[in-house]
């Protein structure tokens, strides 16, 4: 299994009046790890969508642990945890790289659908994206 690792430096409009990350950005920091582990992949997710491919989250989770504070630097951690011809998971870990702490983890499940919201077997309607995900997953 890839993980790709992507480095961010928390900025002080993403904390609150307490001085802690606010809660709703760690689905940002997620997306911002898909997004990288997607290019990691072989195709960046707006050349997916030119060909017809999209991924709506279906389900997401967060797990906090431990608050991240203003310049921190973390690095949000991403794998695909399942994957299947209709859908793909993706699981986070965010890590303060100070410490090597896990500091949050979560999951957001994704269909593939068409350009017209139509779930699609990628694994059948578009081999070369499949394969792509595939090898990052199968990855050792």
């Amino acid at each position: 299994m890839y993980v790709n690792e992507t480095k961010i430096k928390v900025r002080y409009v993403e904390t609150d009046q307490m001085g802690i990350v606010h809660h709703s950005n760690y689905y940002a920091w997620f997306e911002v790890g898909r997004t990288e582990f997607i290019v990691e992949a072989g195709m960046p997710y707006n050349e997916m969508e030119k060909h017809g491919v999209m991924l709506p989250v279906l389900e997401s989770n967060c797990k906090y642990i431990e608050g991240a504070k203003y310049e921190d630097e973390l690095i949000i951690q991403t794998w695909i945890e399942e994957m299947n011809g209709a859908k793909v998971v993706f699981g986070y870990n965010v890590v303060r790289n100070s410490d090597k702490k896990v500091i949050s983890k979560g999951s957001t499940k994704h269909a593939f659908v068409n350009d017209e919201f139509k779930i699609i077997n990628l694994k059948k309607k578009k081999p070369e994206m499949w394969d792509m995900l595939e090898k990052m997953y199968t990855a050792q």
